[in-house]
């Protein structure tokens, strides 16, 4: 027995392999080898390992050994299933060579079909079938996948000489071609393989077989592939298997056709056979919306005994993998064969609805149907959608592919489209159809709009991947992209202009849309009511105003994590004594010697600087009554002011702008004192690294009037609520501690102003008081600042900054390169990092308990609504998650996720 397997032959009712071998076959390789266990008709073939992938990867393009000789006898088993033979000029076996990774890269990597065709054995096809149209049109197909995908020829070579063709003819599609036209075609392909190569196209089958497996074994690491699994976060380590099938043709005339088909809508969810097919066509013509196709139920129409086959097979494939099916067939006049199935690609609302269903017909566990759901997945479920009362116009129809309301400048180029964004524009990708070079244009867009293709197109299955709106088959259209202009009807819009789409509805609207929330369904609130039974950690909500707290609330929050009270001082009505409490605070402060403690400002500084507090007060305490009533019961963390001084007062740059052009025009003269004395202010509060100056807890040791003023509206509020019989539970926040002393300096305040006003009031309110772990020293003094602490949140976002260095502002001109070149493998800022910032963290959280076990422990970074952070979060032990509001479904799924998998391991 051979050491290393790496060719694995399935067909004709047997496999080598099974369902469960993805790592080795890829999810294609599998299904097909599980499909012909099971007796559904598939073309037989044989699948090259993912392990002969990597060795040809890491040896620069060298094949295994072994495998040589077992793809020999593998070709030899495929040809006597076939009762054909390869390269036979008399009965000509025809083979599709596909790639296939263990997860679904839809369009990501390469496909050649009719390989084994030459100019002797395409006439040995034109006898067999007795059709020259379908030999021919065969032929020029097989030469232009080649060209493409092994020559790394520019497809619009091909396409332009189709494009002619058809207008020469005076015919919109290939239908219209008859068989000379395709000899023409076949001939002019092979010109354009010797103009760009150098060599004829290579007419030895075995040659055409080596040289199309390597370069799908390549398209691993071509740019889209590598683009997609940095997107969807695989590995890049796995490699992708190569399927090799007996070709079965859905062209060979009016009475056979090949299609897509779903076990259920991939959009909605909805438990009806779902896709679309095409007569007399290959499978690349679905996919690659050359044809607009026909929905799969006009098959019953047309061809009533092979879609009673398709909803039989496809219903018992659903059944045998417990999943939503995604499956292409073919079928040659009377015979039906099944060329794939895998797990469909699906929206985050059918993905809910699917699990949930799935529980209800006895195919899932209730645990199974968590895990099936990607929890970042549920942001689709939280989509706009297009207000019905909108004033807009609709200009055009397509098919609505991926659902939700996007509006955005068109852009008919993606790498336009990137350019664009990186501008903070909005933008709407508009093209004939996409293509896998196309995404990294429609990953920077809000939503794609295709002339053509149908909801099984690249566009469609990519754009429901991505939780992007998408609108495909608008034949409306009418793209002139060497113009940047579209037509429609007698309407002409320029790139730039602005346009919307409708991906549920497929509308293209123009005019003024306004978009609406979501409306989220039962199985949505099913599903996560079985999370929340299932996680450990609670999930909290980072909420400023009582709007966003509410927001939160409704989608299951259990508190908030993080208040930001400086983001409460930005208002018009509470700016200008914002900025007066710092224009009159310690205004003698600068005449003292270094390291002693600044004085009060002069009288009547100190009257403004009162003043301006009185005012801030009950602006605060009914920011906090808003918040703490709408979270009643539940807790809240009210961070103290954080930012540097300087942020609300207007720029230095600016200041002198604006006073030399009042002391040109000769304005007041009071007027331009104020403004100079503003400026002498700005100045002196001006910092070269603010990010590590003058904030957080320092600014309360400095001005403990802030501080007091703060807790006091915090405190104040709760009271007032408390009497009114609304639960408050308050948790004081203070900022930026680098040691035990600054938090026992500012806990004294708190402390002090909270039982004052507790005393004055009368109420009695159950408050504490705590601290964010937001810099490295104070995770490494974690257990000396435990003592004064109620409480931890780890400020994830600031302590990543500080832990690497980078400026999360800054970071964007330089990371995209540390992703190129593998030095980074995600974003830090995206994803907590584990190894690093991860373990400043844990050390805190043991030292921290060493000192007070039993100490409340939370996260407020964006890092507590991103699954693998949240992950790390429970296993290190913490109480809870915060997060933006939209993200609290995503955390109650991913919590609940790590309790099964957890189990799972250990049991």
């Amino acid at each position: 027995m051979e050491k290393n397997i790496y060719v694995y032959s399935f067909g004709d009712g047997g496999a080598d392999g099974n369902g469960g071998m993805r790592d080795t076959l890829g999810g294609k390789g599998a299904g097909l080898a599980e499909m012909a266990r099971t007796g559904v008709p598939v073309p037989p073939g044989y699948t090259i390992s993912t392990a002969a992938c990597l060795h040809f990867i890491r040896t620069h393009g060298e094949i295994p050994e072994e495998m040589i000789g077992q793809e020999s006898k593998a070709l030899a088993l495929l040809e006597a299933r076939t009762g054909k033979k390869f390269g036979s000029v008399k009965n000509p076996l025809l083979v599709s060579v596909r790639s296939g990774a263990k997860f679904s890269m839809p369009g990501m990597m390469d496909t050649i079909l009719n390989l084994g065709l030459n100019d002797e054995t395409v006439a040995g096809l034109e006898k067999l079938s007795g059709d020259a149209r379908f030999a021919y049109d065969t032929y020029r197909r097989l030469l232009q996948m080649f060209g493409d995908v092994v020559l790394n020829i520019e497809r619009r070579y091909f396409e332009v000489e189709m494009t002619n063709l058809k207008k020469a003819k005076g015919v919109s599609s290939d239908l219209g071609l008859d068989a000379d036209d395709f000899k023409t075609l076949a001939g002019r392909f092979k010109e354009i393989i010797r103009e760009h190569t150098g060599n004829d196209f290579p007419s030895d089958p075995l040659q055409q077989l080596q040289m199309a497996r390597d370069a799908v074994f390549k398209s691993w690491n071509n740019d889209r592939a590598i683009y997609y699994r940095k997107q969807e976060k695989i590995p890049n380590d796995l490699g992708t298997a190569v399927n090799v099938q007996a070709m079965v043709f859905g062209n060979l005339g009016e009475d056979s056709g090949t299609g897509v088909g779903f076990t259920r809508d991939p959009s909605t969810g909805a438990k009806i056979l779902y896709g679309e097919f095409l007569m007399n066509a290959q499978g690349e013509d679905v996919v690659a919306g050359v044809r607009n196709p026909e929905p799969l139920e006009k098959l019953r129409e047309l061809r009533p005994d092979i879609h009673r086959q398709i909803v039989e097979i496809s219903t018992n494939l659903e059944k045998h993998f417990r999943d939503m099916q995604d499956f292409e067939f073919t079928f040659e006049g009377d015979r039906l064969y099944l060329l794939q199935t895998r797990s469909g690609k699906r929206t985050g609302g059918a993905a809910v609805k699917v699990a949930v269903d799935m529980v209800e017909e006895g195919l899932l566990t209730k645990d199974e149907a968590l895990l099936r759901v990607d929890p970042l997945q549920l942001d689709q479920l939280l989509f706009p959608r297009i207000d019905p009362s909108s004033p807009a116009k609709v200009v055009a129809r397509g098919l609505g592919a991926s659902p939700g309301a996007a509006v955005g400048v068109i852009v008919f180029d993606p790498d336009e489209a990137v350019k664009r964004a990186e501008k903070n524009e909005r933008v709407l990708l508009v093209r004939d159809e996409t293509s896998p070079d196309d995404i990294h244009g429609m990953d920077v867009a809000q939503g794609i709009l295709t002339a053509t293709g149908g909801r099984t197109s690249h566009a469609a299955v990519v754009a429901r991947n991505m939780g992007r709106p998408c609108v495909v088959g608008c034949s409306h259209l009418d793209i002139q992209e060497s113009k940047r202009v579209m037509i429609i009807g007698k309407q002409i819009f320029k790139e730039g202009d602005l346009l919307a789409i409708n991906g549920t509805t497929g509308e293209v609207l123009t005019g003024e849309v306004r978009t609406i929330d979501a409306e989220i369904g039962d199985e949505f609130g099913t599903l996560l009511s079985w999370a929340d039974k299932r996680r450990r950690l609670r999930v909290r909500t980072n909420a400023d105003t009582p709007k966003e707290a509410a927001i939160a609330r409704k989608f299951g929050a259990q508190g908030i994590g993080l208040c930001r009270t400086e983001h409460m001082f930005f208002d018009d009505d509470r700016l200008p004594w914002v900025i007066q409490m710092i224009l009159s605070a310690g205004a003698a402060a600068k005449s003292k010697k270094m390291g002693s403690a600044p004085d009060l400002p002069p009288a009547k500084d100190q009257e403004r600087y009162h003043e301006a507090l009185s005012k801030l007060l009950p602006i605060q305490r009914e920011d906090f009554r808003g918040i703490f009533r709408a979270m009643d019961g539940l807790p809240v963390t009210v961070r103290l002011l954080d930012p540097p001084l300087h942020e609300f007062l207007p720029r230095r740059e600016t200041l002198l702008v604006e006073i030399a052009l009042m002391k040109e025009r000769k304005q007041d003269p009071v007027k331009i004192e104020e403004m100079e004395t503003l400026l002498q202010r700005v100045e002196e509060l001006h910092e070269w690294n603010p990010m590590m100056g003058h904030r957080g807890c320092r600014l309360g040791i400095t001005y403990p009037e802030i501080t007091a003023m703060q807790t006091r509206a915090v405190m104040e509020a709760a009271c007032s609520l408390q009497s009114e019989g609304i639960t408050v539970l308050p948790e004081i926040m203070i900022p930026l501690i680098v040691t035990a002393n600054e938090l026992k300096n500012q806990r004294a305040v708190v402390v002090t102003t909270a039982e004052q006003v507790i005393k004055e009031t009368g109420t009695k309110v159950n408050y504490k008081v705590g601290t964010m772990i937001e810099v490295p020293r104070a995770a490494l003094m974690a257990g000396n600042i435990a003592a004064e602490a109620d409480f931890f949140s780890f400020g994830t976002n600031d302590l990543t900054q500080m832990c690497f260095g980078f400026s999360r502002d800054d970071v964007g001109k330089f990371l995209p390169e540390y992703f190129n070149q593998n030095i980074l493998s995600q974003d830090p800022f995206v994803s907590l990092d584990v190894r690093g910032v991860g373990q400043l963290v844990r050390m805190a959280v043991e030292r921290g308990r060493a000192t007070r076990p039993g100490l409340k422990m939370g996260i407020c970074g964006e890092h507590g609504g991103e699954p693998s952070s949240i992950h790390f979060c429970h296993e290190i032990g913490l109480d809870y998650v915060s997060c933006s509001p939209f993200r609290v479904p995503i955390a109650r799924l991913a919590a609940a996720q790590v309790v099964i998998k957890e189990e799972q391991n250990t049991g």
